[in-house]
């Protein structure tokens, strides 16, 4: 499999993720190529080939109907970034740690809450024992 990070390092690459998932959040079930290329201004050739990467990525899926095909995003992978970045953000912030803003439908104010102090004790935990079975030699 193709090591995440290169696949999210072109920005084109970045572009389509982000209209995919802007896409998704706003109810669709799936962009069409030309509805990606006609939304970027960039070529069909670059926005398939692209694609094309993100689909060996696992960070696209693809329903095909008749001739056409239409792309979605498949943010499983993304939890492989999620988890390296995580443990920078808790100790570069602590408590102070930006808010990520995701485009979807929000949680209600309690459960938003529950969720990001959740969130952010799994992340440090998870860091604390990544570092003490690195510091044993683990």
């Amino acid at each position: 499999m193709t090591d995440i990070f290169d696949v999210i390092a072109d920005g084109t690459r970045r572009d389509i993720l982000q209209l995919l998932l802007r896409r998704t959040s706003e109810g669709e079930t799936g962009t069409s190529v030309s509805q990606i290329v006609a939304d970027l201004g960039i070529s069909q050739p670059t926005v398939s080939k692209h694609l094309k990467v993100l689909r060996d990525a696992e960070l696209v899926t693809v329903r095909e109907d008749g001739q056409r095909r239409f792309y979605s995003l498949a943010v499983e992978p993304l939890e492989v970034v999620d988890d390296w970045l995580v443990p920078f953000l808790v100790d570069a912030f602590g408590d102070d740690a930006p808010d990520i803003q995701y485009p979807g439908a929000p949680l209600p104010d309690g459960a938003a809450h529950a969720a990001e102090v959740v969130g952010r004790a799994a992340a440090s935990a998870k860091h604390v024992v990544a570092s003490a079975l690195k510091r044993l030699g683990a």
